[in-house]
């Protein structure tokens, strides 16, 4: 009989299509937990716990058993998030047999800027000191980046009762997005993030606005880390653009010695590449958009594929970039039967 104390949770979801919300939800989260599906069971687990969804008629039981209550409500927040995004403008009702706590969320870090700079033309880096960056070294490896309004001291969110995060609003309203953090220094406490400046003319882009006008002093807090761990494998193929170049980045720096690394990255020219450094054996292709011929599509898509077919089945396969090219590619690794395990394919966007 095991003494490992398990911290319990159930609800109930009303979805106006729950065979649909139990597809997204899997797709979704094959990437990030083992994933075993029924026609009216998915299960999912993962380090932080395991999540059952079962379909009774048109409602979906929700069971979350986690090693601890920190966990318990990330997995409650992440699967209220998601059930809401894919329910998109159709009614959603979601409810738990305890409500959530309003506090401030338990993984939240307010971290200072301390330093930018341009690392291309196109990706600036900015620099935090962080209190405690042991959460960020290892493991997963994407945040949450929150953005106060310049002049306001920042109200940080807590959770609403269905597990959604209770976001500020109004005058205090935060600037929320995604990113990967590029780098730890633990002996200066210190983070790096990399933001994409999008040479878009018209494209709301406010976390690229953050990172421009970033200044020494600047408080911002990130919410996480969560998802995108370190692959585990000899061989390790990584697809992906402009969006994930921090993640390849990161992920060739604590390899192991011995990895052998091919990774193909899409860009826009020669100056937005970036060296990659590691202790594995390193093979990089970047496909440079403004050398393709006129009228050429789905290059990145093609390269991947011609790789993918032939790499070895024990080859860890990542990829993370659009995603329509991200969902051609899981295709493709399926019709495959590439090992779940050794892949994870994201989309970091979509057109």
């Amino acid at each position: 009989m095991s003494d490992v104390q398990e911290f319990k949770l159930d609800g109930m979801a009303l979805p106006m299509d729950p065979d649909h919300m139990m597809d997204e939800m899997g797709e979704h989260f094959v990437e990030h937990a083992e994933v075993s599906r029924t026609a009216d069971l998915l299960l999912m687990t993962s380090d932080y716990g395991r999540v059952t969804i079962e379909r009774v008629d048109q409602r979906l039981a929700i069971a979350l058993s986690c090693p601890s209550e920190e966990a318990l409500q990330v997995v409650r927040n992440s699967i209220a998030e998601h059930m809401f995004y894919f329910a998109g403008e159709d009614p959603l009702e979601l409810t738990w047999a305890t409500p959530a706590s309003r506090d401030i969320v338990p993984n939240l870090h307010e971290v200072t800027v301390i330093g930018a700079e341009d690392v291309t033309p196109h990706m600036r880096r900015v620099r935090f000191s962080c209190a405690d960056v042991a959460p960020f070294i290892g493991g997963a490896m994407h945040v949450r980046v929150l953005v106060p309004p310049k002049g306001r001291a920042p109200v940080w969110p807590g959770y609403g009762e269905d597990g959604r995060i209770a976001w500020p609003t109004g005058e205090d309203k935060l600037v929320v997005r995604p990113y990967t953090i590029r780098g730890v220094d633990r002996e200066r406490s210190e983070l790096w993030i990399d933001f994409l400046q999008h040479p878009t003319p018209g494209v709301a882009t406010p976390g690229a606005d953050f990172a421009r006008d970033a200044r020494p002093g600047d408080l911002i807090a990130l919410l996480g880390p969560g998802s995108g761990s370190l692959p585990e494998a000899r061989s390790i193929l990584m697809i992906g653009d402009e969006s994930s170049v921090s993640a390849i980045a990161r992920i060739a720096e604590e390899v192991p010695e011995g990895t052998s690394i091919r990774a193909i990255i899409e860009v826009s020219d020669a100056d937005e590449e970036q060296p990659l450094i590691s202790d594995g054996r390193i093979d990089v292709t970047w496909l440079h958009r403004d050398r393709y011929a006129a009228g050429a599509t789905n290059v990145l898509r093609q390269a991947a594929t011609e790789a993918i077919t032939a790499a070895d089945a024990g080859t860890f396969m990542w990829v993370a970039c659009e995603k329509e090219d991200v969902r051609a590619i899981r295709t493709l690794l399926n019709s495959r039967g590439h090992n779940r395990s050794l892949r994870y394919a994201a989309w970091y966007w979509e057109k």
